[in-house]
């Protein structure tokens, strides 16, 4: 009963292959090899954009008038070099109001690389500031949804892969359409009815659309996904174009054998309490802060206290031999995190991208990584296999053993990261703990321990362990984990190790003279005394996986005893599977009657859409890789919550949903 899986497997992409002409001015201009045809008009590019995708699709009126609090939607078929996107972008810029926002969904098969895209695109001066943005977010050519913050109020969504599958798999809805890419008779595959059956199932009613192409595949196609089309004067060699809308689209039938994850409609809120202010409710509260919301975070502590409190944490993932949704959630949370960092914090004040090696210390795991290895290809900037020798060339010390390079992860500063979000403009914080959630026809009230009350339009739930205190969560299950990390202060002319290691613990690279190393993982355990012992184990991790790093740590004079360490304590939360809860909170008692007849028998699904706890959300179970899940969760939250596109593939998005596990236990028979 688990959402569709039918996804490609994790690898790298084709980039494009360009040559490069002139154009009628004399400008350098990219043509694809693959196609044979020119990315760029030759009469004049940038005027045939204008004409074609902003004046058919009567933007500047539009986004002028744009008075909704979710953002106008654009979606392209074919992002080539984003030259489309960035023109739309500088119209809004001109005509749009200043509380209204932009997001721009497009698809790419064959992404440009970084120098090609910074090539293509020097040709217009008054873009390149706008050019320079998309340059510096360019993501790794690895198919999925990436999240790029083009200014305050613009997002850009590049869905990498086929466009037919990736508009299948996109969780949103659009109002003006760019039908790009090659011409049919170029790219025959690109043009045919399973694309615009998705274009439709994909638009809002009265969505616009304009294309430079008036061959009839096109005319047939849209006609027959429900579009009116009509023929309006073209611009240079093309006199004539396709202008039209679709005044009802198709209903999105993709649910309808999970309608438990069919998402809760509600208005945009002014007001949202987030409660807990580590990285999972920091992330929450400033991203809804940055598409204009009031948020109120609560915590009974200041921020990054808790789970989120260590000086240094490592940003990491592990992806299981075979593809699975798990995996992709991952990778595409690193990768989100990575860009996000880099958008909030250019200077590294808060994280260093030192990369991180996992070793294979054993015979299953280096079984592990190299089936791993054969399964998916993916970038050698995002993760690659290493010996032993190019393992300590990596990290600047020896290592007896090989492993997975990862050299866009690395490390953080968690509790300076918490404190940052928190000063983001938007957000108040206020210590205080929430002992009561009740929902009214006004939004959430919430109780506080010292008696007093406030009113939230919504509320986030974005603590760890306590995330199921509430009667609405109480059935979430949810694991306590006790972690304990250690520290030592470096002597000098001890070994600098330069980038973070994993095996059965992690140990990341000095910060101001400070090793940490850790941590220690005892399930359903709560107490956050620091214990010698577990010292003791952090020490003796680290001795089994560095074991030449801990010797010349010995003869630089480092006191490596247990009881001459320090460190700290804390909890973090698990699933039962180990994906984050992230969406809706659902009303356990409704899906268990609505859905009862799964017990009997699992293909006996009612036609009830799934019933939540409206304007109530939750982001929990992170356990020890939050800060490659809890940013990216934020993200589908907000998005969520704003009536936006996710920025995760629909399989992904329900993969998350925090009632999985009803469903589960139910078509186990288990009671809950």
């Amino acid at each position: 009963m688990s959402p569709a899986t039918d996804l490609p497997p994790l690898s790298a992409l084709s980039p494009a292959r360009l040559d490069w002409r002139r154009d009628d001015s004399g400008q350098e201009t990219p043509h694809s090899m693959a196609f044979d045809d020119g990315y760029f008009s030759r009469h004049d590019a940038r005027l045939e954009t204008e004409h074609v995708f902003i004046a058919a699709n009567r933007l500047p009126e539009r986004f002028a008038a744009w008075q909704k609090a979710r953002p106008f939607v654009i979606g392209e078929s074919g992002f080539g070099t984003g030259l489309n996107m960035l023109v739309a972008w500088a119209c809004f810029s001109a005509h749009a109001p200043p509380h209204a926002r932009l997001h721009l969904v497009s698809t790419e098969k064959y992404p440009l690389t970084r120098p090609d895209l910074a090539r293509a695109l020097a040709v217009w001066p008054d873009l390149a500031e706008r050019a320079a943005r998309l340059i510096a977010q360019w993501p790794e050519p690895v198919a999925g949804v990436h999240r790029l913050w083009l200014d305050a109020r613009v997002t850009l969504d590049l869905h990498l892969g086929d466009t037919t599958q990736r508009l299948e798999r996109l969780d949103g809805r659009v109002d003006a359409w760019f039908l790009d890419g090659f011409a049919p008779t170029k790219n025959p595959a690109m043009w045919h009815p399973a694309l615009f059956a998705a274009l439709a199932a994909r638009s809002r009613p009265g969505a616009t659309f304009a294309t430079f192409s008036c061959a009839g595949v096109v005319k047939r196609g849209l006609a027959a996904a429900g579009f009116t089309w009509r023929k309006v004067p073209g611009i240079g060699r093309k006199s004539e174009m396709l202008a039209g809308e679709i005044a009802c689209p198709p209903q999105d039938r993709r649910r309808d054998p999970t309608p438990w994850y069919t998402p809760p409609a509600s208005p945009v809120p002014r007001h949202v309490a987030v409660i807990g202010a580590g990285i999972a409710g920091a992330s929450v509260a400033a991203t809804l802060a940055r598409r204009g919301i009031r948020v109120t975070l609560l915590d009974r502590q200041a921020p990054g206290t808790s789970g989120s409190g260590n000086a240094q944490g490592a940003l990491y993932v592990k992806p299981a031999a075979q593809t699975n949704l798990q995996s992709r959630f991952y990778l595409a949370g690193l990768l989100h995190s990575r860009r996000w960092l880099e958008v909030l914090d250019p200077k590294q004040d808060l994280w260093c991208p030192s990369g991180v090696l996992q070793l294979s210390t054993s015979d299953k795991e280096r079984k592990r990584q190299a089936s791993f290895l054969a399964r998916h290809s993916l970038p050698k900037s995002v993760v690659s296999g290493v010996d032993a020798a190019n393992a300590s060339t990596l990290a600047n010390i020896p290592i007896t053993d090989g492993g997975l390079d990862y050299p866009l992860a690395g490390w953080v500063r968690p509790a300076a990261l918490c404190e940052r979000l928190t000063a983001t403009p938007g957000v108040t914080l206020r210590r205080a703990e929430v002992t009561r959630l009740e929902g009214n026809p006004e939004g959430w009230m919430l109780w506080l321990a010292d008696g007093e009350h406030m009113l939230a339009d919504q509320v986030v739930i974005a603590t760890a362990t306590q995330a199921n205190n509430f009667p609405q969560t109480a059935t979430l299950p949810l694991q306590p984990v006790r972690g304990q990390i250690s520290q030592l202060k470096l002597p000098e002319g001890a070994p600098t190790l330069s980038r973070v290691i994993c095996a059965g613990g992690y140990v990341t690279p000095a910060l101001d003279g400070v090793l940490t190393f850790g941590a220690s993982f005892h399930p359903n355990q709560t107490d956050t005394e620091v214990r010698e012992g577990d010292h003791a184990a952090n020490l003796a991790e680290l001795q089994r996986s560095l074991p030449t790093f801990v010797a010349a740590l010995r003869e630089a004079g480092a006191e490596l005893e247990a009881g001459q360490l320090t460190g700290r304590a804390a909890l973090r939360a698990a699933s039962p599977d180990k994906s984050p809860y992230a969406g809706p909170v659902p009303d356990a008692a409704a899906w268990r009657e609505d859905y009862a007849l799964l017990a009997k028998d699992a293909t006996r699904v009612a036609e009830i859409p799934g019933r939540h706890h409206r304007g109530l959300w939750i982001s929990t179970a992170h356990g020890s890789r939050g800060l490659a899940s809890a940013p990216l969760c934020a993200e589908l939250i907000a998005s969520r919550i704003c009536d936006e596109p996710m920025p995760l593939e629909q399989p992904l998005v329900d993969h998350l949903h925090p009632g999985r596990r009803i469903i589960r236990d139910l078509v186990q028979s288990k009671s809950g």
